[in-house]
């Protein structure tokens, strides 16, 4: 027999997509760009969906606490589901975050760029045709290769995070830390200070630039200094 659906139930379905759709967009990890990212994205997810059985574990045994009394099987609800389910779990995303982080580690040849940060901006370094090259703001990468990001800092911790590309690494002073990054397609993508530097950290912006392989590394690059 069919129901009229309530204004509560219409009011949550609604929301979904506009929960699904702030997930998305240039700074979003779920709208990933290249290899590196999509691994941390399907982990993202992985989790989630192990975050979500769990959840729905809970609810279930709320539920059965309303209602008469009735006679429960211990060995199915406290050992099978609360102990080895939930162990089952926990043990399956562990190992997947385990296995994902050491996929995303920089291993093997990759091309090296620099990244340098202070309050409140980057500078990067690239390789060019006649030389290292070095532009404010904007980091030039080719696309479909593997790309090292040697990380320092000037002052104090920043963070350096292009959501599309890849992890995040802290910019710590005195010490140069290695990210692995890559573009699978020419284009431009955003970054940020993931880590609280100060009064402007909000504005510590930066900007990826993928080329086509075929014409790395560029002439005359956007931001260049020289």
């Amino acid at each position: 027999m069919w129901r009229p659906v309530s204004r509560v139930k219409c009011a949550a379905l609604a929301t979904v997509p506009l929960a699904v759709a702030g997930c998305r967009g240039p700074l979003s990890t779920l709208s990933p760009a290249g290899p590196v990212a999509q691994d941390i994205a399907s982990l993202w997810w992985g989790l989630l969906a192990g975050a979500t059985a769990l959840t729905m574990l809970v609810f279930v045994l709320l539920a059965l606490g309303f209602g008469r009394p009735r006679e429960v099987r211990e060995g199915r609800w406290v050992f099978g589901m609360g102990v080895w389910f939930a162990l089952g779990v926990l043990s399956l995303t562990l190992a997947a975050a385990l296995w994902v982080g050491e996929r995303i580690l920089p291993h093997g040849p990759a091309l090296e760029v620099r990244a340098h940060a202070r309050q409140w901006s980057w500078s990067f370094t690239h390789p060019g045709a006649d030389g290292p090259v070095r532009a404010e703001g904007v980091l030039h990468i080719p696309a479909g290769q593997p790309v090292d990001v040697l990380i320092t800092s000037q002052d104090v911790i920043h963070s350096f995070w292009v959501p599309q590309l890849g992890g995040k690494m802290d910019a710590i002073p005195g010490r140069e830390n290695r990210l692995r990054i890559e573009a699978a397609q020419p284009g431009t993508y955003e970054g940020q200070c993931a880590e609280f530097c100060g009064l402007e950290h909000a504005s510590m912006r930066f900007e990826v630039i993928a080329h086509d392989p075929a014409q790395w590394p560029p002439v005359s690059p956007e931001g260049s200094l020289q």
